[in-house]
């Protein structure tokens, strides 16, 4: 395959410029005079400078970065007393809430070691995740509700490339992670900024011809998988890009294949199996199969990773129903370039997949503007957590059931139908 022009002509400092600049002017929507709160893998410096750069080209008043240290989080599980893993720097979310309130954008890099915990204690690392949820969910909220803009990018690290391209040494990985992260955030083209807009449009015709059906629910039937999964009251298919509720447009995702809407939380039953790996705070589980009874997971099970999906299932009631569907075709750039990211930002968009855990308000019509109680009512889900899986495959087939029983083909074989 012939790579594009503008890959040959570009070096990589332009690639990874041209990254920012996307991030902030596409993904972020950043407006003159707001503030902006990023945080990132040390690992991710180079990208965080040149986003810190194109925010105050664009205007930022003020760019503020917080970095995280993987080698000083195993120290925590190496030297740390026990009562450390139910204490989170409660302090730290309330500063990043109290930024929200106050107008700062948000923007975060992505790039961790995928597997970093993996050889800790789950009872440990479940604690641990429990309460940086319990800190941040004021914070998070805000960011649920699309209440700021916001947006998450990637940044090629020596720990993730490692486990992308295992047979490669440290070098050649970590290009040939760029080089993915470059193609499948479509900035390989003469102008990104006008292909994104491109893309997002087409994202947002196909939520436009969702929320146009009105399904009721839809039905699952894959290998492992035979689910019913009702959709919640007055839902909203989303795509692409949002409007914020400070009024400015921004993409949360980047990269981003899916449309999403909000299930409803009593409203699945059935079993799911999961068609790749889960990346979660560190530790990898795989094989992951569950079923669920009017809403709830009733019964859960990994082929690694048990004990680690079982302490996340437990986080609270909402953790064993969901709150997110999204639809992506099995052709996504995501799929088609037959990698595994072992990154949800990544591999939930080369499958459909649901989300365990917290909805989105703004999947729901007007559902920023009703209270958590009438959001329960018309079936929103309410969780300390969020955690995407993917569920697509080529093998998938998905039926709209509309609220008089009609069953209309949606996807054959991973793609629209």
């Amino acid at each position: 395959m012939t790579e594009p022009a503008s890959l040959q002509s570009r070096t990589f400092e332009e690639q990874l410029d041209k990254l920012a600049e996307v991030a902030v002017q596409v993904g972020l929507g950043l407006a003159s005079g707001q503030e902006l709160l990023m945080t990132a893998p040390l690992e991710a410096v180079p990208l965080a400078r040149r986003i810190t750069e194109h925010a105050y080209r664009a205007g930022a008043s003020l760019v503020t970065t917080l970095y995280t240290d993987e080698v000083a989080a195993l120290m925590r599980y190496r030297f740390a007393p026990d009562e450390s893993f139910d204490r989170a720097a409660a302090w730290l979310y309330d500063g990043m809430g109290a930024a929200f309130k106050t107008g700062a954008a948000r923007l975060a890099i992505t790039g961790g070691n995928p597997a970093l915990l993996s050889n800790e204690d789950p009872e440990k690392v479940g604690r641990a995740n429990r309460a940086v949820s319990q800190a941040y969910r004021p914070a998070l909220e805000l960011i649920t509700r699309h209440a700021i803009n916001w947006t998450i990018v990637a940044a090629a690290t020596p720990a993730w490339a490692a486990a992308m391209f295992p047979a490669d040494s440290p070098e050649d990985a970590l290009a040939k992670q760029w080089d993915a992260i470059f193609s499948t955030t479509r900035i390989l083209s003469a102008d990104p900024v006008a292909d994104w807009k491109a893309h997002d449009a087409n994202l947002q015709k196909r939520a436009a011809y969702l929320n146009e059906k009105r399904y009721f629910a839809l039905q699952y039937r894959g290998p492992g998988t035979d689910f019913r999964l009702g959709l919640a009251d007055d839902h909203h298919w989303l795509g692409g890009g949002t409007r914020a509720g400070n009024g400015l447009y921004c993409i949360p995702n980047m990269p981003t294949e899916e449309v999403f809407s909000m299930p409803h939380k009593d409203r699945a039953d059935g079993t799911i199996t999961a068609t790749k790996p889960l990346s979660h705070q560190g530790t990898m589980i795989e094989g992951i199969q569950v079923r669920f009874e009017a809403g709830r997971i009733v019964e859960a099970h990994a082929t690694r990773g048990q004990e680690v999906l079982e302490k996340l299932i437990d986080t609270d009631d909402g953790a064993r129903r969901l709150g997110e569907v999204a639809l992506v075709p099995h052709s996504s750039p995501i799929a088609a370039s037959g990698r595994l990211f072992f990154n949800t930002l990544f591999d939930e968009n080369a499958a459909s997949h649901v989300a365990l855990g917290q909805s989105y308000s703004s999947c729901m019509r007007d559902g920023d503007k009703l209270s958590p109680d009438a959001l329960a009512g018309k079936g929103a889900n309410s969780s300390l957590i969020h955690v995407d899986w993917m569920i697509g495959s080529a093998e998938l087939d998905i039926d709209g059931i509309t609220a008089s029983g009609i069953v209309e083909p949606l996807m054959r074989h991973g793609e629209w139908a």
